[in-house]
């Protein structure tokens, strides 16, 4: 049975007749029908049903064979009881402008209940005039399920306290939040259609490759850490993101066909640099005890000095140097003795330890020669000594040339793979004994101001071992 009532038919029709069109319009019209995805019935203006389609079959049983011709719905689709309060209001749609929203309860085929809710609105002839009512209606629930629906995706996309990016199967924004445009540093519009590369200047190939995955896998079990450089008029801002995915497909196609990613995210910087330095500082609390406790056994206060220093190398930086503060006394050439720095003259530093600078490895002590190292003018450790506070320096941004970068470190004797240095002064009983010196390659970052406190701490305790060290000699020298 077809889903709309046609009117009668000539039982004969030529092949030059008019009514193979509209037979052909009746049944393209019954197709659009049952193609629908919402039930829809209409009336005439007696209150006849004249159309029925398959959602309305699917959801109350009635085929459209038993439904249409039916005069409302009272007995069948309505109890009895109900059926001039539902009638009323479904054909008083033909009195009012626009659409009507009503929600009732039908009956299904089996005798069931099903809440409905329906928008009705009038349907007028070539006259101008109300010729019946048609009414498209959908389950309460699934009514209620699809505005929520709406309801989050529009309240994700414009209120949501975290980003949502909805990114295309060609890896581009195409859909952006407000929070997400600020994390990004760029306006909703500014930001769409563009490629991630333009918008981050690092994270992106592991960002892309989840987004990629997503596509091809599903969303994964959990969320993700991703540290990412956006770009921004300041300049490049680290940042972590924790983030979720999921895989968006067409719910209009018989088969899942993916429409993108929907990516959410959290900013998550600042706890997780608090993690990051609550647990370095823990690693370095454990290496100073761990230091103290293997300098305890060392019967040489001097040997002592350099286990502090191996013990505050690991993670910390690629070598370390531990010089000592000498004066020339007189005019003849080697005449040197430690003595107190504050005193006049210029200041001379004497290597007492360093570690391999061609592969990792204990420090050495550098022996008893007694010849000062060979320091310029300006030198960070000479100037660690004059000022008795730490010192940063650094050669340069990662644009500097290698050949540069090597020739900075070698003018300053250093090893030519070094990039930052920082060096303490060892102080103790009032008293500057000279400096140690940390340094860095070019897979590390730049010293800040937390490694120098902890430098500070292990200059400490290597000024009081070789303090001890100076005193110990000074009296084997007595005897």
């Amino acid at each position: 049975m077809s889903a709309s009532r046609r009117s009668g038919t000539t039982d004969e029709l030529g092949p030059d007749e008019p009514e193979q069109p509209e037979r052909d319009g009746a049944d393209l019209l019954a197709a659009l029908l049952d193609g629908m995805d919402a039930a829809l019935c209409a009336f005439d203006a007696d209150g006849v049903v004249t159309h029925w389609n398959r959602e309305a079959e699917r959801i109350l049983g009635w085929s459209a064979a038993e439904a249409v011709g039916r005069q409302g719905f009272a007995g069948w689709a309505v109890r009895r009881a109900d059926a001039g309060e539902v009638e009323e209001r479904l054909l008083s749609a033909m009195r009012a402008p626009g659409r009507q929203v009503h929600e009732f309860a039908l009956l299904t085929k089996d005798g069931g209940r099903v809440l409905v809710r329906t928008q009705s609105a009038a349907v007028r002839g070539p006259d101008g005039r109300p010729a019946g009512v048609y009414c498209a209606f959908s389950e309460v629930h699934a009514q209620i399920d699809l505005e929520r629906s709406i309801a989050l995706s529009e309240a994700l996309l414009e209120d949501a306290s975290w980003g949502v990016v909805l990114v295309d199967v060609d890896l581009r924004p195409a859909v952006v939040n407000a929070h997400a445009a600020r994390a990004l540093g760029a306006g909703r519009t500014s930001v769409l259609g563009r490629p991630l590369g333009d918008l981050l200047a690092q994270g992106v190939e592991e960002l892309e490759s989840a987004l990629t995955h997503v596509l091809a896998e599903g969303a994964p079990p959990g969320p993700a850490e991703v540290w990412v450089s956006v770009r921004t008029p300041e300049g490049e801002r680290r940042r972590c993101w924790r983030s979720g995915f999921v895989r968006l497909a067409s719910p209009l196609a018989e088969e899942p066909v993916p429409l993108g990613v929907g990516w959410l995210f959290q900013d998550v910087t600042e706890g997780k640099q608090a993690e990051q330095e609550a647990a370095l500082l823990r690693f370095r609390t454990n290496q100073l005890h761990r230091a103290a406790r293997a300098a305890a056994e060392c019967e040489d206060p001097a040997e002592a000095a350099v286990v502090h220093l191996d013990f505050a190398l690991a993670g910390f930086a690629d070598h370390a140097l531990i010089d000592r503060v000498v004066r020339e006394r007189g005019h003849g050439a080697g005449d040197l003795e430690a003595v107190d720095p504050e005193a006049a003259g210029p200041v001379r530093l004497m290597r007492v330890a360093a570690t391999p600078s061609g592969a990792p490895g204990p420090s050495v002590p550098a022996g008893t020669s007694g010849m000062p190292v060979r320091y310029g003018e300006g030198h960070p450790a000479v100037q660690c000594v004059e000022r008795a506070g730490s010192v940063r320096a650094s050669a340069g941004a990662r644009a500097v040339p290698a050949e540069r970068v090597r020739e900075w470190a070698t003018a300053r004797q250093w090893p030519a793979d070094t990039v930052h240095a920082l060096c303490a002064v060892l102080r103790s009983r009032g008293r500057t004994l000279g400096v140690v010196t940390f340094l860095r390659g070019s897979g590390r970052s730049a010293f800040e101001r937390s490694d120098a406190v902890y430098a500070e701490d292990v200059a400490v305790r290597i000024a009081a071992a070789l303090d001890l060290a100076g005193a110990v000699e000074g009296r084997q020298g007595q005897r």
